[in-house]
Parts: structure tokens; sequence; C-alpha cells
């Protein structure tokens, strides 16, 4: 529900009774994930999708059913039947909805609520709610902060709390929304529990090296992914915030001791704009070792082999190499700066969920895939 945040934060502060009705499984093709919530208050006004249309009739019903009865409702949605009206994904594949009831008076809806204000103002935290289990576990949530600390609780259990926060926490590190099986006294065995974790971490990095033309247009389209966004240049003069207004920071150093020095994890992207040896010689070798999600470089096939040539001289190695992606961007035709930055983003796309590039048309994979289908994959 933490992706209907800023909603269910008003909704609260006006005193409405509501229910929320969350994606918590998903297999096969469906157009949303774990997590994806629709609620509706107490007059039927909803907010949110869980399916994009096909469902979302029936799972409003679900909610209005869940508010109106105090209860936790639990049930699957798969492909449509012979009954024409009958409710069902048209895209083939089978979620599992819980819709789960939040009047204004319930206990542990504060908890709810600085959950969902942290989210709406862009804050990192994770929500961990029992979404089936002993009736008694289905009202309770834990709010879990990025240095592990927590509140609320599930039921009174504090071993329970302590396991159920843990494991909220890895996920909140890693960048994941999923379920955890847990048992009702807190041991990591599956005996009949089990949580949603909803995760709203910090933005991931993609920090562009170059105050180049292109690197206005990745840095906006980079924004719109989501990313925290950095510019690295060496030269005062080009690196400046007002030539790249809509990048969190701009920063005016050489790019490998910039990059020695700055936070990176395995969600970072980092591409290389300058196609200079002079900075991307010294900054591949850097970058190169590091444990980011994503490297690449722009420039020409002569400039990528002279690159290359200049990497194996400086000691880089092959499995070095193997994880630059250079030339970077996928072959899309285009030419423009926005046109090429469109091309740098959908491969920074694809080598996240572990997309082929190529068109839908005429494929039989999979469009939509889970995690365990794309491990390399984040958030």
């Amino acid at each position: 529900m933490l992706d209907i945040a800023e909603e269910l934060v008003q909704w609260a502060a006006e005193g409405r009774d509501f229910a929320v009705a969350t994606v918590v499984a998903v297999s096969g093709s469906a157009p949303r994930g774990p997590g994806a919530a629709l609620a509706v208050d107490g007059a039927g006004r909803a907010a949110g999708s869980v399916s994009g249309g096909c469902i979302e009739a029936a799972v409003h019903d679900l909610c209005v059913r869940a508010l109106e009865d105090g209860t936790v409702l639990r049930e699957r949605f798969g492909p449509s039947d012979d009954d024409a009206f009958a409710a069902g994904l048209t895209c083939g594949g089978t979620i599992e909805v819980v819709a789960a009831p939040f009047p204004a008076a319930a206990p542990g809806r504060d908890v709810l609520v600085r959950a969902l204000t942290a989210a709406a103002r862009g804050e990192a935290a994770a929500l961990a709610r029992a979404v089936r289990g002993p009736a008694g576990l289905l009202h309770g949530a834990l709010l879990v902060r990025p240095d592990g600390t927590y509140d609320g609780g599930l039921g009174g259990r504090p071993a329970l709390d302590r396991t159920a926060a843990a494991e909220a926490h890895a996920l909140l590190r890693a960048g994941r929304t999923g379920t955890v099986d847990l048992s009702p006294d807190g041991t990591l065995c599956p005996g009949g529990l089990t949580l949603l974790v909803e995760s709203v971490p910090e933005p991931p990095r993609l920090i562009i090296f170059g105050a180049v033309d292109f690197t206005a247009a990745l840095v906006r389209i980079g924004a719109f992914l989501g990313y925290h966004v950095t510019v690295c240049d060496a030269r005062p003069v080009f690196a400046t915030a007002a030539r790249f207004p809509g990048a969190d920071e701009v920063v005016a150093d050489w790019p490998h001791r910039y990059l020695r020095g700055t936070p990176t994890d395995e969600r970072t992207v980092l591409c290389v704009l300058t196609h200079d040896a002079k900075f991307d010689v010294p900054l591949l070798r850097v970058a190169l070792r590091l444990p980011v999600a994503f490297v690449g470089a722009m420039g020409s096939r002569r400039t990528h082999e002279d690159r290359v040539r200049r990497l194996r001289e400086a000691g880089v190695g092959d499995g070095e190499l193997a994880r630059l992606r250079a030339p970077v961007g996928l072959d899309l035709g285009g030419r423009t700066p926005e046109e090429t930055a469109l091309s740098i983003a959908a491969e920074i796309v694809a080598a996240r969920h572990g997309g082929t590039g190529l068109p839908l048309t005429g494929t039989r994979t999979a469009i939509h895939r889970t995690p365990a289908e794309h491990p390399a994959g984040q958030r």
C-alpha cells in the first residue's frame, strides 16, 4: 500500500475509515507485482490499482466487505473463465489479494500512518504485516527503519516482532517488496504465518561522469526513473548546477577520485559519457572493480577499441572488462541527446529486470519477470 501513501495519509488526516487490498503473491504474467494496492474508503471512493483494470471492480467489492465485516479477506484471481461476467486476469497470470480494514479507531493504525507518512515524504522505510496466519496477528503492523529500529507489533509477541523486523530490514536494504514465511513463535521455520514486507528504499544512485550535451537528457530520464542523479566532471566551468538543474548533485572533481570516495552499492548505475581516455581509463579501472549494478561507457566502436586497449595496459582483466557495457545503450537508431538518453536508459532497465531488449512482437519470453527469473534484478 506504500505506492498510494500520499492518498492514504490524506484519508487518515480526514479521519476516514478505509480498507486496503494488497497484492501479496503473483504467478505467471500479471500487470502489477506484490505491494500494489487498491484502497476504498467508507463512502466507496477508491485510490490505486492492483491489476490495471481487469479485476478492479471485484477487488473494490472485496474492500467494501472487509470494511463492513471488520475482517481480513483473501482472494485469488486467475484467467477469465467461460463466464463473461466473472472477474479474471486477461493477461493469463494469477494474483493473490488480501483486503484488510483500517477503521479510524483501529489499534495500530498510528503505526500504519507513520509508515505511510514516511513513504509519502520519500523516506526509506518498510512496513511488515501478517497476511496469512492466526486471526490475532492479522491486524498488527511493524514500521522498520533503515537503521533496523522499529515501531508497532504483531500481536504482543516480542520474539515474533524481533524476527519480523530483522527480515523486513533485510528486504529494505535490498530494496525489495516480498513475503516471508515464519512461525507465530518467531522462528524462521515456515509455520503458517506469512508476512508481507513493503519496502520504500532510498533511491538508487545514477552517477553520470562527463558534463556533456547528452548528460542533461540522461539526468532528466534518470530522475523520471526514480534515481538519485549525480553529475561529476573534472572541469568546474562545465560542472555547474545551472547547466544541470534536474540533477540532485553536481560535483567538480576528477571522476576516479570522486568515485573512490562516494558511497555506492549493488543498485548503483555508473554512466561514463566523457569518451576521453585521460578521464575514462582511471575512472573505469575503479568502476569495474566495484560491486555496482551497471557500468556503461559512451563512444564509437573505434573509441571503445582504443579504450579497451588502454584498460588492458592499465591492468584491467578480462573478467572486469566483461562487466563494461560499451558502447552503452540499445540499438534504437536515434541521434539526438534525448534519443541517446532513452537508448541508455532502456539498457539500464533491461539489465535491472533481466530483459532481452528485443521487441515483444514475435518473442515468447515472459513480459513480466519475477525476481526469481532475473536474480540480478534490483529494487
